[in-house]
C-alpha cells in the first residue's frame, strides 16, 4: 500500500485531495495540519516525514490570497511561503525514494506570457507586481525541487494550476481570492440590501477558474497513471472576464442591486489563460463547469460560513 502523507490537509487543496484520494483503497492517507506539525520549523517537518515514512508528499501548504492580501502583506507572502517549501523539501533530501507533488500557482508565469500559457513560459519574464512575492516564492520551490531531483534523483512533480476555488475556501472582505471574495461581498450585500455592489478594477481582466475537486483529481490521475513530467499546467480551459463572472455570481446569490466597478483599484494581469495540453494529452479534462462549480461553491458557504 502507498503511504501518502498530505501537508496543508486543512485548507481548499487539501481538503478535496484528502477526500478524492480516499476513493483509492490502494493509497494509505495521512492528512497532516499546523495541529501536529509547523511547517515553519525545519525539525518538526523532518520528524513528520520519519514518523510517517510516506512513498509521496503531496505539498498542499501555503500562505494564500487575492490581490489585495498579496500586495498589502507582501513581507509575510514570500517568507511564510518559502519556509514551508524549503522545509519540506529540504527534509526529504535523506529519502530519495520519495515522491514529491508540489503545488505551485499559475502566477508564477511572466506578466507579458503570450495566452494560452505554456509550461516553457517558466521564467521568461517579469512577474505580475501585485503577487510577485509569493510568486517568487513558488518559483524558488520549483528551482529547489530540480536541483534536489538532479542531485539526489528524487521524483518532484510541479503543478501549476489555474485559479482554484470551491467548499473550504477561505470567504472575507479583503484578503480573499476574486470568488470568495465575491461571494462573501456579495452575500452580504444582499442581506443588508445594498443598493450597490463594487467590483475591484474594470472588470475586462480575463481569468480561468478551476473547481478545487476538478484539481484533486488531476493529481489522483498523475499518481494512478504514474506521470513524471516536471512542470504541469492544471486549467479548466474555461476562460471568463471579472465583470462576467460578477453577473454570473448575482444571478446565483439573487442579489437584486446595482453592479458598479471601482477603476481606483488594480486590475492585476489583464488575461490569464493556461494552456494544459500536456495534462489533456495524457487524458485529463475538468469536469464541473464554472456556473456549477459556483452554485456548489455558494451553497456550501450558505451552509457554512453565512
Amino acid at each position: 500500500m502507498i503511504k501518502v502523507l498530505i501537508f496543508g490537509s486543512n485548507g481548499l487543496v487539501g481538503r478535496a485531495v484528502t477526500k478524492v484520494f480516499a476513493s483509492n483503497k490502494s493509497l494509505n492517507v495521512f492528512s497532516s495540519t499546523r495541529a501536529d506539525t509547523d511547517l515553519f520549523s525545519y525539525s518538526q517537518t523532518q520528524n513528520k516525514i520519519r514518523e510517517i515514512e510516506p512513498n509521496l508528499i503531496i505539498n498542499a501548504a501555503a500562505r494564500v490570497g487575492g490581490i489585495y492580501a498579496n500586495n498589502t502583506k507582501r513581507t509575510e507572502f514570500i517568507l511564510e511561503n518559502l519556509k514551508i517549501n524549503m522545509n519540506i523539501l529540504e527534509a526529504s533530501i535523506e529519502n530519495p525514494e520519495i515522491k514529491i507533488i508540489n503545488l505551485g500557482s499559475s502566477c508564477i508565469y511572466p506578466l507579458n506570457a503570450e495566452n494560452p500559457i505554456k509550461e516553457e513560459s517558466f521564467m521568461d519574464g517579469k512577474l505580475e507586481p501585485t503577487n510577485s512575492p509569493y510568486a517568487m516564492a513558488k518559483l524558488s520551490s520549483i528551482e529547489l525541487g530540480r536541483s534536489i531531483s538532479n542531485q539526489y534523483g528524487h521524483k518532484i512533480i510541479n503543478l501549476m494550476p489555474t485559479n482554484l476555488y470551491g467548499p473550504y475556501d477561505f470567504f472575507a472582505e479583503k484578503d480573499s481570492h476574486v470568488i470568495p471574495g465575491l461571494i462573501y461581498r456579495m452575500h452580504n450585500a444582499k442581506s443588508s440590501k445594498q443598493e450597490v455592489f463594487k467590483i475591484w478594477g474594470s472588470g475586462k481582466p480575463l481569468r480561468e477558474f478551476l473547481y478545487v475537486e476538478d484539481l484533486a483529481k488531476a493529481i489522483l490521475f498523475i499518481v494512478e497513471n504514474n506521470i513524471e513530467i516536471d512542470l504541469i499546467n492544471i486549467g479548466s480551459n474555461e476562460e471568463v472576464s471579472i465583470k462576467e463572472l460578477g453577473f454570473i455570481l448575482k444571478d446565483i446569490i439573487q442579489y437584486k442591486g446595482e453592479i458598479n466597478f471601482d477603476t481606483s483599484k488594480p486590475d492585476g494581469n489583464p488575461r490569464k489563460l493556461l494552456d494544459s495540453s500536456i495534462i489533456n494529452s495524457h487524458g485529463w479534462k475538468s469536469t464541473v463547469n464554472l456556473e456549477e462549480g459556483l452554485i456548489r461553491t455558494y451553497n456550501w458557504f450558505e451552509e457554512n460560513i453565512a
